[in-house]
């Protein structure tokens, strides 16, 4: 009668007419779920990327938040014409008996004993703790690399510390405190009372003689304590009366910095504008030192000398952040890269994992033949 029934459309094909008509409508068609496979390989794959860019993710930010470290080496553009030494000895001889003075290239002698302090104390309460050693057997493996642990330092307090109290007889001098002298190579010593100037009525016992010493501190420019210096902390002993340290030291003035715009006044010391320190930089030197002590004879003159000599160079160590772009960007690489990766990976899994499977099915079906003609060969033997 209709074109419905002709065609076998009829409301009876399709349930009964009770409730809803349409029990269930799809307009887009699906896989075949015996075409969906599961793959392990897929999981951990999925779980390595996950763990990789999270472990990437966190290192690119701290690496970020530290900042890059450049050191740069250039001509220092201004010369100043002072330069400060700081110094903490410790010698094993009484007070009235060191005699200590600074004579630069200039030819200007200093009688520095009349600008330091000197405290007496005990030798024997000298030459403890983790921190002293001797030149050269260790102790500078915890040097401070980042900018920010340098600015942070040179903000504590910029004193000397108090002299231990004494405990039994009085046999060492700590001399200490803060020196202008001219910037040019120049020599700091400290001799015998009597020995190496001529001073009228003083003679000195050889047997008095012993520069047994502990430098707690030895640096140039501001004062900053915490800043550690490769003389500082080092013990040096003796049983020679006749015995001459020498030192040699190579000054090379140093600029701390972790911001770019600060960096033009720190490089210019004769700058009006010029801050030794700030929040973002500080300005200080750095040197190196060689040793060569030995024993002398009676004719020369025993002692502690430091020479030093001021490198013409500026050495500039400057930390940089970039911006937050900067950051973004790196992230979207380093996830966008391990994304990749894994899609190769998981691709070249995938595949191998086909390759091994054919390469079973085809040990499978020619083992089955062989067998087969097996079983036809004992079914004809048997007829």
């Amino acid at each position: 009668m209709n074109g419905f029934a002709d065609h076998g459309l009829e409301e009876g094909n399709f349930g009964t007419s009770s409730g809803l008509s349409v029990k269930a409508f799809d307009a887009f068609p699906k896989t075949k779920a015996t075409y969906l496979t599961r793959s392990r390989n897929g999981g951990v794959l999925t779980i390595l990327m996950i763990a990789t860019c999270a472990w990437l993710t966190i290192s690119e930010t701290s690496r970020w938040l530290a900042g890059e470290t450049t050191h740069a080496f250039s001509v220092e553009k201004g010369v100043s014409r002072e330069l400060q030494i700081n110094i903490d000895v410790v010698v094993a001889m009484h007070c009235e008996d060191v005699h200590i003075n600074v004579q630069d290239a200039s030819g200007d002698l200093i009688q520095a004993a009349q600008r330091l302090e000197k405290d007496r104390t005990h030798w024997e309460q000298w030459g403890k703790g983790a921190l002293v050693h001797r030149l050269g057997e260790g102790a500078d493996s915890d040097e401070m690399e980042d900018v920010h642990d340098y600015l942070a330092v040179a903000r504590k307090r910029r004193k000397f510390s108090k002299t231990p109290r004494m405990r039994g007889p009085y046999d060492a001098c700590r001399v200490y405190g803060s020196l202008d002298l001219n910037k040019v190579q120049g020599d700091f010593h400290i001799t015998a009372r009597g020995h190496g100037y001529m001073e009228m009525g003083e003679h000195l016992s050889h047997k008095s003689f012993n520069f047994s010493h502990q430098i707690n501190e030895l640096s140039f420019g501001p004062f900053y304590p915490s800043l550690t210096n490769p003389l500082d902390n080092t013990i040096a002993t003796t049983d020679e009366h006749f015995f001459k340290y020498q030192y040699y030291l190579s000054i090379v003035p140093t600029i701390y910095t972790a911001k770019t715009s600060a960096l033009r006044r720190a490089q210019d010391p004769l700058d009006p504008t010029h801050s030794y320190s700030s929040k973002h930089t500080i300005y200080t030197n750095q040197y190196a030192v060689t040793e060569q002590s030995r024993t002398v004879s009676e004719t020369s003159v025993p002692g502690i000398f430091v020479k030093f000599d001021i490198e013409p160079i500026l050495l500039t160590v400057a930390e940089e952040r970039g911006g937050y772009l900067t950051l973004l960007i790196r992230l979207v690489n380093v996830i966008s890269g391990v994304l990749v990766t894994m899609g190769w990976v998981y691709q070249l899994s995938d595949w191998l994992g086909d390759v091994l499977r054919k390469r079973g099915r085809g040990r499978g079906s020619s083992m089955g033949m062989l067998h087969g003609r097996h079983f036809s060969d004992e079914k004809m033997g048997l007829e």
